[in-house]
């Protein structure tokens, strides 16, 4: 099955990535960035441009480049104070649309970087989004030609990628998530291994955006003359973003806009004191939501056993000291604020795919399952430690003339002999009598996620199947009774080897005498002395070491090959005889 993607569609930037090789993953563009701007052109002639290219257009396009349209997925028209530079209804689409185009890069960038087609995804949303917006979202994914597995609350995402998952139960974290268009709070409980929301809290129209947009007024308000903020927009909201992320390491910067208007321009330089003198307010209509959502969890913020921190904008230096103050703790910083939510979406949908799983002792194969094939050996069809579910099967033949039906011995251990290991069950397979190797049996064993093992035996020649079933005895097994089966077949390890090349040895020698003596009495006139004298010492030899009490493989696999060599004329001449007597009988000599 082709893997599930783990896309976080972000307000301001949008991630995908997948579980490659029991790792999550975030994957790159042909720029080699993981970061794909939610941003869409629309051009006067139809076409469109997605990410980076779009967001370079809108400084010269504003109305025409979309961007933050997840402010408007599943909101009715005017809702909320945000209103964008562009309007949807003319630029001929909608937040669905636009939204859509996004996941259609995303998806192509992964198929780019998996070198296969790909179409199913799990898709990250607020916690507090509605279910209007929820389904918004999900009509996205569809019309992106993805079918959405499951919509995952971001806050839940941030935390697996912490992996706090891993807590003890009853373990309750905070997720701050303060991203490019949106930002909210959520309190959570590790219970029965999964999280539970006990409470979220946000605000739809607070994010990155409105920082850039009170440095953009602050632009037009503080430069040489005050300025239309009309004719500042433009240029000044990329320049507004790029002074912001400066400012989270140095403490001053300049921010210059050529020709903002055609013919004017503007230098200034924002300290960060000034920065967070001006974004305060923003920052501060946090604290209400943070405390109601710990009032609706019933949560004091000592009884917090993290607070993590997701979202761009939660690298301001401000906006840490923010939360420590609010929380009376440090925020965990460990992941990239921009990453957690999609690398937390990327192992949901490997948990999903089976790319990532718990291992249980349910979850492989605790010892080998095979049959028990002539000579009381056994043969392995499911190697111990095979993940589960899985199948596996090969195909049988009788050993003896004239057999009617096959007994198949369902045998589980490590031990190279038959008896050696435990049965689960058996089964005899009919078939018409024939040859010594005219019959042809498949069998197949199959193991499902529940741990039932189904063991398919088909006659190819009827195409009768017969059919056991074995319940969880094929991997419930007792702890003590693996250990001990497997220190037994460390123990006698060497003896059951040597066992099973005797008797692999001794099957090819009781073939192989009576074929030379049945050739030796067809052509004896045909055989010199010489040739004949080699051949009975070479089957005398074999005889005795048959007949031997020592049960020396080594010896009795040597001498079978001299008894092997020694007849290779002798065999030429039997298939010779064979065709000749062929050809007279179809007339052709």
């Amino acid at each position: 099955m082709s893997p599930i993607l783990g896309i976080d569609l972000g307000t301001t930037n949008s991630l995908v990535g997948v579980v490659d090789s029991g790792f999550p993953i975030l994957l790159a563009d042909e720029e080699g960035s993981r970061l794909t701007p939610s941003a869409v052109n629309y051009a006067p002639d139809g076409s469109l441009i997605i990410g980076s290219a779009a967001l370079r257009k809108r400084a010269l396009e504003p109305k025409r480049t979309v961007t933050s349209v997840k402010r408007l997925i599943g909101r009715r028209s005017g809702e909320g104070d945000w209103q964008p530079a562009y309007n949807l209804r003319e630029l001929g689409t909608s937040p669905i649309q636009v939204s859509a185009e996004i996941l259609k890069r995303l998806k192509a960038i992964a198929e780019r970087a998996l070198e296969q087609s790909v179409d199913r995804a799990v898709i990250t949303v607020p916690a507090y989004f509605n279910d209007a917006q929820r389904n918004a979202t999900k009509q996205a994914g569809e019309l992106a030609g993805l079918t959405v597995e499951r919509i995952v609350s971001e806050p839940t995402a941030a935390a697996l990628a912490y992996g706090l998952d891993k807590l003890d139960e009853h373990q309750k974290i905070a997720v701050y998530d303060l991203g490019g268009g949106t930002f909210d709070i959520s309190v959570l409980e590790m219970r029965d291994g999964v999280f539970q929301v006990l409470s979220t809290a946000g605000d739809t129209q607070l994010g990155g955006d409105d920082i850039d947009r009170a440095i953009v007024n602050w632009l037009a308000q503080n430069g040489p003359a005050e300025i239309p903020l009309a004719s500042l927009e433009g240029q000044a909201t990329p320049a507004a973003e790029a002074a912001k992320k400066r400012l989270s390491t140095e403490e001053s910067t300049r921010i210059e806009l050529p020709f903002y208007d055609g013919k004017n321009s503007l230098s200034v330089e924002l300290t960060r004191a000034e920065f967070e003198k001006l974004i305060r307010p923003l920052i501060e209509r946090t604290r209400a939501h943070c405390l109601r959502a710990l009032s609706d969890a019933g949560v004091k913020p000592e009884e917090l056993d993290a607070v993590i921190l997701v979202g761009g904008s939660t690298r301001i230096p401000l906006v840490r000291r923010y939360v420590a103050e609010v929380f009376g703790r440090e925020p965990d910083v460990s992941q990239n604020p921009d990453e957690a939510v999609a690398l937390g979406a990327v192992i949901q949908a490997g948990i999903l795919s089976g790319s990532l799983k718990n291992v249980l002792l349910l979850d492989v194969t605790p010892l080998s399952l095979g049959i028990e094939t002539f000579g009381g050996l056994m043969n392995i069809i499911i190697p111990r430690n095979t993940t589960i579910p899985c199948k596996a099967g090969e195909m049988f033949t009788n050993a003896v003339a004239n057999q009617q039906d096959m007994l198949i011995r369902v045998l589980q251990g490590e031990r190279e002999l038959a008896k050696d290991n435990w049965e689960l069950g058996r089964v005899v397979v009919p078939f018409p009598p024939g040859p010594k190797g005219s019959a042809r049996v498949g069998v197949q064993f199959a193991i499902d996620a529940n741990g039932i093992l189904q063991v398919l035996a088909r006659d190819t020649a009827t195409n009768t199947d017969t059919l056991l079933e074995i319940q969880n005895t094929a991997v419930d097994v007792d702890d003590e009774r693996v250990e001990q089966m497997i220190a037994e077949s460390v123990e006698h390890a060497f003896e059951d080897m040597n066992e099973r090349v005797w008797t692999e040895a001794r099957m090819k020698a009781e073939e192989l005498l009576p074929a030379v003596e049945a050739a030796l009495e067809q052509f004896g006139d045909a055989v010199s002395a010489e040739e004949r004298a080699t051949i009975e010492a070479a089957a005398a030899q074999v005889k005795a070491l048959l007949h031997s009490p020592d049960h020396d493989a080594r010896a009795l696999k040597s001498a079978n090959q001299s008894l092997d060599d020694a007849t290779q004329e002798l065999a030429v001449r039997l298939v010779e005889r064979a065709m000749e007597e062929s050809l007279v009988r179809r007339g052709l000599v």
